[in-house]
């Protein structure tokens, strides 16, 4: 159990997870530190409703962001498999912008852990802008995790 003894605070360790190949890397690279430093990790994603879909709906048109994301969380999390041994991971879904939902939940952590880059912006960027957001604005420490098939590794 990765929790700390009675009186002493938990170490924690946030990792942003959107499904992408990086995110994954980032996952995986904090589930090695938290194994490293006695931390739990919590993993959380976050979900919006794309600008263009928040006008009305068309009759019958259902779709299920919370759950799609629910989803990508579970798998990312389920990939890193026996490689979490003994390491306490928490998922948590939150609805709302990414790099605002990761400053809250990093508030108080010892570490914030993102990928270089997620599904949006240009694939040509070295930062994403939630990645970059977060690293400027991180109450803790950032830790940045490249993607190892993109980055030539």
């Amino acid at each position: 159990m990765a929790t700390a003894p009675s009186g002493d605070r938990e170490h924690r360790i946030v990792v942003g997870v959107d499904g992408s190949a990086a995110s994954k890397a980032a996952l995986a690279w904090a589930v090695g530190e938290a194994r490293r430093s006695d931390a739990v990790v919590d993993a959380v994603i976050a979900w919006e409703i794309p600008l263009a879909l928040r006008t009305p709906w068309p009759p019958g048109l259902s779709i299920d962001f919370r759950g799609a994301a629910a989803s990508a969380l579970a798998q990312a999390v389920a990939e890193i498999g026996d490689t979490a041994d003994h390491v306490e991971i928490r998922s948590e879904v939150v609805q709302g912008n990414p790099a605002e939902v990761l400053l809250d939940a990093s508030a108080g952590a010892d570490l914030l852990v993102v990928g270089n880059r997620g599904h949006g912006g240009f694939a040509q960027a070295l930062l994403g802008s939630v990645g970059q957001h977060c690293v400027h604005h991180a109450a803790c420490p950032v830790v940045v995790v490249r993607d190892p098939v993109t980055s030539g590794r």
